[in-house]
């Protein structure tokens, strides 16, 4: 579950009292990991996977009350914003326009301390081109930078100096959000951890065409000289989709990456485990052949397969940050060779149970009998209908075969015997999404890959966290011996 989904009196879920109360039920329903979205600021489609830099935080996910407790801002200024009426869905356009003012305001009345200072010099080398590049497009009315002038665009020094003292406010404000981002996450991971909760975060593969990462590191992607992207990323017609995936971002330069060591990508992976306890690599098949599309295309039909880096990056990974804690998303097309890169890299992938059934009632990877412990299993992803909603919308071939499959017991709801089935299996780790747990159908989903609009908005209610889906999920977890049961990782 997201933090978004969280409950809260300001239109979205925080890194306050209702995170921590949540993290009060998972204990009391015997869980052991909370894994969430990428927490990244977001940019088009409100997506936690197309955010203006890897390294920042969103500032929608800052928690105002703790604000008010440090005299930044009062709780009636707080109280009397606009956030949307709906309690159930991000209002995502109210709650930025509502939440940045106030977060503006905190800042006319923030006094810069150690604590700041500290922060703003260790994270330097992302925070300052990021706080820039934040002033402008500001100052760009928030066009993407490809279309900023020459100057500021293709980032001469003299233009980038004079674009500094000129947005100093700006910077300093950027800068402030940040640190607060940081202090308040820092605070929630800690209550979990002190608590006996790890955090699995989620690394996307790719960074937003309009990042600051790729602004700040041109050279590290294929682009050409007018900055622009010669080739982009996506996936080939699958699943979700008949045209395939056509995601849009500038595809890295492996070569150029090598060169240097792979310091971005360390840089990038030592970055999250200081704020995960375990990391979850999006789209881990790209790390040995990634789909890639000429910039234009309409669709991601036209692409071909190229060579990643494959374990030249994880052995450095493994010199230089040691056996970091990893889970590869290894779901999609998924040849022969991935399968290799990834019990070479030994990390633990990942099984959806709903992908197990289909209509030809055939045998594979993601039914429960084929499990191997080194992975981790879902009913469903972010990217999935919910339980319910797949068992609504699937074919009566593959709803028979669940069925066969999964035996529920008598006047059980598919939802739970999907959950009961996970907790039965020999994986390493099982996690359910929220909306599963609950038992809620398609109204509740997060995401439907390759639409814009109306995506990772649903949000849970406190009724939702309840003694009873507790009582649930803590007595499956004693009767599989899930609760506190060694990480295989």
């Amino acid at each position: 579950m997201h933090i978004t989904s969280l409950p809260s009196p300001y239109g979205i879920g925080t890194f306050g009292e209702q995170a921590e109360r949540f993290i009060d039920w998972l204990i009391q329903a015997g869980q052991e990991y909370w894994q969430v979205l990428p927490i990244g600021p977001t940019g088009y489609g409100d997506s936690p996977y197309q955010s203006f830099s890897t390294f920042a935080g969103n500032p929608l996910l800052i928690d105002l009350d703790e604000l008010v407790r440090d005299g930044l801002l009062t709780q009636t200024i707080c109280s009397e914003a606009d956030y949307g009426a709906d309690p159930t869905f991000v209002d995502y356009d109210k709650v930025a326009r509502s939440k940045m003012a106030l977060l503006k305001l905190a800042f006319s009345k923030f006094s810069e301390d150690e604590g700041y200072l500290a922060f703003t010099r260790k994270e330097a080398f992302w925070l300052d081109d990021y706080a820039l590049f934040m002033a402008l497009k500001e100052e760009n009315n928030n066009f993407s930078w490809v279309d900023w002038a020459d100057g500021v665009r293709l980032r001469s020094p003299e233009a980038l100096r004079e674009a500094s003292e000129k947005h100093a406010k700006g910077i300093g404000f950027w800068k402030f959000v940040q640190y607060i981002f940081y202090k308040q996450w820092d605070r929630l991971k800690n209550y979990a951890n002190n608590n006996g909760i790890k955090i699995i975060g989620d690394i996307p593969i790719y960074v937003a065409p309009d990042s600051s990462d790729i602004w700040a590191n041109t050279g590290l992607f294929e682009m050409d000289s007018e900055m622009r992207p010669k080739r982009v990323a996506g996936v080939p017609p699958d699943y979700f989709s008949a045209t395939g995936q056509l995601w849009g971002n500038p595809l890295y330069d492996w070569e150029a990456m090598k060169a240097d060591g792979y310091a971005w990508w360390l840089k990038r992976i030592e970055k999250a485990l200081t704020l995960y306890d375990v990391v979850r690599i999006d789209h881990f098949r790209a790390f040995d052949t990634f789909w890639a599309i000429p910039a234009g295309e309409p669709t991601a039909v036209n692409g071909k397969w190229e060579q990643g880096p494959g374990m030249d990056l994880w052995n450095t990974v493994k010199e230089k940050l040691g056996d970091a804690p990893i889970i590869a998303e290894d779901l999609g097309d998924i040849f022969d060779s991935v399968k290799e890169l990834l019990k070479e890299s030994g990390f633990p992938g990942m099984r959806v149970l709903q992908f197990g059934f289909n209509p030809e009632s055939s045998d594979n990877d993601h039914l429960p009998h084929n499990y191997p412990e080194n992975s981790v299993c879902y009913t469903g992803t972010h990217d999935n209908s919910t339980a319910l909603g797949w068992y609504k919308s699937a074919d009566s071939a593959s709803r028979a075969m669940c069925r066969r499959y999964l035996r529920p017991q008598l006047f059980e709801k598919i939802n739970r015997t999907m959950i009961r089935e996970l907790y039965k299996s020999r994986t390493g780790l099982a996690v359910v999404p929220m909306q599963d747990i609950i038992g809620l159908d398609d109204r509740a989903r997060m995401n439907i890959p390759s639409t814009l609009g109306g995506n990772w908005k649903w949000r849970a209610e406190k009724k939702h966290f309840s003694e009873k889906n507790a009582a649930f999920l803590r007595e499956l977890a004693e009767t599989y011996y899930r609760c506190g049961k060694k990480d295989n990782r």
